[in-house]
């Protein structure tokens, strides 16, 4: 896996990011650093990273399993330390499921394993910051 990140020197701070698989992810900072807010910032793009990774574990588990499920969005809310760097310290991750005749028990199996054995950013992060999960089940049954 590989990318390339090129800084776009007449845009300010804005940063421009080619994946291996050939997508353009383009970047910037907060105003007060230099940046003029025309893109994610780069820690932003971690949480997005990691939400889309276990969001996709999640899903993928559920639909293993032959569970219904028609959607799954999640929810991060993130703290940092005050203090360069500036890591993640606590990570809220709230998985909002939804779908048909879902069981709690089995949503909160496909997070767990998530996060306990497939979620690799997930992992990653978890070294700097607590992360806690929460879940919210939608049942689409009468939809």
């Amino acid at each position: 896996m590989d990318c390339t990140v090129r800084w776009i020197a007449d845009a300010g701070m804005v940063m421009q990011a080619e994946t291996g698989s050939g997508h353009i992810v383009t970047m910037d900072g907060a105003p007060e650093g230099g940046g003029r807010n025309l893109a994610p910032r780069p820690m932003e793009m971690l949480l997005v990273g990691a939400g889309g990774c276990t969001a996709y574990d999640v899903v993928l588990i559920l639909k293993r399993g032959r569970q219904a499920v028609t959607g799954c969005d999640v929810q991060i809310k993130a703290e940092r330390a005050e203090t360069d760097p500036k890591v993640f310290t606590k990570l809220n991750m709230h998985f909002v499921v939804s779908g048909r005749g879902l069981s709690e028990a089995v949503v909160a199996r496909a997070v767990a394993l998530s996060h306990e054995k497939y979620c690799s950013a997930t992992a990653m992060l978890g070294r700097t910051a607590e992360i806690t999960t929460s879940i919210e089940l939608r049942d689409t049954t009468a939809a």
